[in-house]
């Protein structure tokens, strides 16, 4: 850890060595450039955080239902307390606690620990039975009302995560080894991409039924990608109007983020239109390892990391863009593996043992992937996020299903909390019905509890989660066009992070207990 610390501050230094010979906007670029990222090992750690968080939040919320009845009076209390709890530690965590990430995960894991202890052996006294009864029971128990408050959580995390790193990597108090890698390597920020289009696939219409999808849907599709057009041509005209930094390397000249989801939705479609859902998968793979083929055995590769004159020329628009274009086929086979975890995912289960039995494959899924990512780094080559090449996707897929698997157990292990203390509740986690045990009170969730339920940060950005995106892109440059990001203190850096975020979290939770859903499509 102290040998990357120094790594990241030679690189800091060696940037500021170049400002008097810069402009502001070049000075950015190199800012943000020839980085090598850091281990799949901290990456995983990062996110754990954002799962514990969950975590513990709903076991305090439990524990202090039981104590108190009521948690807070106020929508500004809620949203507070949602705000310290599951916001405040990922900024704290890709910044101050940024070197001492084991510390943190050990600490809220602890704290989760002597919560849940508190939660059982203090459980609610109208329950007569044993724990090992109550265990045996909960298995048999009914779960959910036909949806996964996990791929939810997931989306939301990502947003949030987003959302945090897109400001806080023009800020040196921001590890350089968490930004984007220049062509190979694994960045906190190389997850970004892979994991939307992870996300949207899990809740894709073709991810909703068993069904092959017909050609009407695919027109559907194809209509519903012009927010994004748009979105995408914004950016653009923006950018270059502003004269904005671009990490160019990342999807070329005038491409960008919004364009690779718009033509990777479209395409995944026309392709999904064609396959059966049982063959997915397969189809996916050969997608994947066909073009990590081709960049072996062809120049492609040559020509994706320096252009068709070998001098890293943009001239035209394929030799401009050829980063974002050729990229898309690695993330439309991400996007058909995850149409085909969400179909397992989203399939109806009705008891809790059936979710242990799935959570089960998840991680034999997620292990696997895991260990295929060694594999291949060893005898093909390194994770490229820039090629989208076979490593990349194998590593996003598992780093998805892993999460995934992780808000799944969270959501578990709440639910479990909440059967052992009848009539407490956890906003945006599953509800258990039915209890299988005589002994274990039945509680009717009053029409106060259910507007509380409502009241989440999670489910405020999960209504308008492409506006929380769009605001804070907006923010961020705004940001960056008054403050001199590059070289403020830490602590200003961190008062603007948590601004920031606090300022972005607080619109769109405003917009929610209003029932008001921006969308314009």
């Amino acid at each position: 850890m102290v040998i990357q610390v120094g790594k990241d501050l030679g690189h800091v230094t060696a940037v500021y060595q170049l400002g008097k010979r810069m402009s502001s906007k070049h000075l950015k670029e190199a800012f943000i450039r020839n980085l090598n990222g850091t281990s799949i090992t901290e990456i995983s750690s990062g996110l754990g955080v954002t799962t514990l968080s969950i975590l513990f939040r709903g076991l305090l919320f439990i524990f202090l239902h039981r104590k108190t009845s009521v948690i807070s009076n106020s929508w500004k209390g809620d949203f507070f307390i949602d705000y310290i709890l599951l916001v405040l530690p990922l900024v704290l965590s890709c910044t101050i606690f940024s070197d001492a990430l084991h510390i943190v995960l050990l600490c809220i894991a602890a704290l989760c620990l002597v919560l849940f202890y508190l939660i059982s052996s203090k459980r609610n006294k109208s329950i007569k039975a044993s724990l090992h009864d109550i265990c045996q029971s909960f298995l048999n128990a009914h779960v959910g009302n036909g949806t996964v408050p996990a791929v939810t959580t997931l989306r939301v995390s990502l947003n949030v995560l987003t959302a945090v790193s897109i400001l806080a990597v023009d800020f040196p108090i921001f590890p350089r080894r968490y930004a984007k890698t220049e062509t190979y390597g694994t960045g906190v920020m190389d997850i970004g991409v892979g994991c939307f289009i992870f996300g949207n696939a899990l809740v894709s219409p073709e991810a909703r039924t068993r069904e092959r999808a017909a050609c009407s849907h695919v027109k559907k599709q194809v209509l519903s990608v012009w927010p994004l057009i748009v979105l995408g041509l914004a950016r653009l005209i923006s950018v270059k109007t502003i004269d904005y930094q671009e990490h160019v390397t990342e999807y070329g000249v005038h491409w960008n983020f919004f364009f690779t989801l718009a033509i990777v939705r479209v395409l995944s479609s026309l392709l999904l239109s064609l396959v059966p859902p049982q063959r997915i998968w397969f189809v996916a793979a050969t997608i994947i390892t066909g073009y990590q083929l081709f960049l072996e055995v062809t120049d492609l590769k040559s020509f994706l990391l320096y252009g068709s004159d070998g001098q890293d020329t943009r001239v035209g628009f394929l030799n401009a863009n050829r980063e974002g274009i050729l990229s898309v086929i690695g993330y439309v086979g991400i996007y058909m593996i995850g149409v085909q975890v969400g179909l397992y995912v989203l399939k109806k289960r009705i008891f809790v043992k059936e979710w242990i039995r799935a959570i089960c494959i998840l991680v034999l899924l997620s292990s696997g992937l895991f260990i295929s990512i060694i594999v291949f780094e060893i005898y093909v080559e390194p994770v490229s996020r820039r090629m989208a090449n076979l490593p990349f996707c194998i590593w996003i897929v598992g780093q998805c299903v892993a999460w995934l698997c992780s808000f799944l157990i969270c959501d578990l292990i709440l639910a479990f909390a909440v059967y052992m203390t009848p009539g407490s509740n956890v906003q945006s986690t599953w509800n258990i019905h039915n209890s299988s045990h005589p002994s274990i009170k039945k509680v009717t969730p009053t029409e106060d509890s259910k507007k509380k339920a409502h009241q989440c940060l999670i489910e405020a950005i999960n209504r308008n989660q492409l506006l929380y995106f769009l605001i804070a892109n907006i923010l961020t440059g705004v940001v960056n066009m008054t403050i001199d990001t590059m070289h403020s203190s830490s602590l200003f850096s961190l008062f603007m992070l948590v601004f920031y975020m606090f300022s972005n979290c607080l619109i769109v939770y405003l917009l929610h207990i209003k029932n008001i859903s921006v969308k314009f499509w």
